[in-house]
Order: structure tokens, then C-alpha cells, then sequence
């Protein structure tokens, strides 16, 4: 009885090491594709960061010039970040929403929260960024 229990202890946990993993694979490539993107641009690479970007990104961007100037304008912060670290992540459903920390060139912090959108053929592409100012913390 306890070699039956054990192996049921054993395959419970397998199981739970597998469900687990693949709960953090949305999460591993959503950061992994925002971390190719933000390399695009630290490396003026229009072409490669206008790949990670959704159909819908692309419909209102239909070309990477104009989505990488617009990127250029608009997010200058994920643009030139200075350093980027992740905070949060969520998953909701097909799309995971990641929280970026971001010191960018000028001094100022910024929270990005990146939306990825799951494809039909099962890679994930960006939806949006939303740039938030983070307050002014303490002096030290």
C-alpha cells in the first residue's frame, strides 16, 4: 500500500510540475518575444521588430517604416530603454499581459504593460503597449 501511495505521490507531482510548466510558457514567451523587439529597436532593426507586431498592430501600421517611426515618436522609452526589467505577468485566455520596468535614457521611470495576443498558428504576437510614468520615488 505505501509503494502504491508513493507512486501516486510521484505522478501527482509530475503531473503538477508539467500543469505548471506549461502555465509559465505563455508567460517565458511573451518575454522572450518582447525582449527580441526591444533588441530591434536598441539595433534600428525595423524589419525584425515589425515581426513581433499583431495583424491588428499591423493593419493600422501597414508598413515598418512607418509603425517603426511611429515607435520612434510615441514609446521612446521602449524604444532607448536604458535598463528593462519584468514585473507582473497575467494570462487571461489567448493573450498574456506583461508588466516591463523601464528606466529610459532621460532618468525617468516607466511601466509598460505589453499585451500579446495568441495566433491561430499558435505564436504570440504584440496587441499593444500601454506606457505608464511611474512616480517619483524617495530620495536617497
Amino acid at each position: 500500500m505505501f509503494r502504491t501511495f508513493a507512486i501516486a505521490l510521484g505522478l501527482t507531482t509530475q503531473l503538477f510540475t508539467a500543469c505548471a510548466s506549461r502555465a509559465d510558457e505563455p508567460v517565458d514567451t511573451a518575454r522572450a518575444i518582447i525582449q527580441e523587439q526591444i533588441a530591434a529597436f536598441l539595433h534600428d532593426d525595423a524589419e525584425t521588430a515589425y515581426f513581433f507586431a499583431s495583424p491588428a498592430v499591423r493593419g493600422k501600421f501597414p508598413d515598418k517604416t512607418t509603425f517603426f517611426d511611429m515607435v520612434k515618436r510615441g514609446y521612446q522609452p521602449v524604444y532607448r530603454p536604458g535598463n528593462f526589467a519584468f514585473g507582473r505577468s497575467k494570462v487571461v485566455g489567448d493573450q498574456v499581459l506583461q508588466e516591463v520596468l523601464i528606466s529610459a535614457p532621460d532618468g525617468k521611470d516607466w511601466t509598460a504593460i505589453y499585451q500579446l495576443v495568441k495566433q491561430p498558428d499558435g505564436s504570440y504576437k504584440i496587441n499593444g503597449v500601454m506606457m505608464l510614468q511611474a512616480a517619483p520615488g524617495p530620495a536617497i
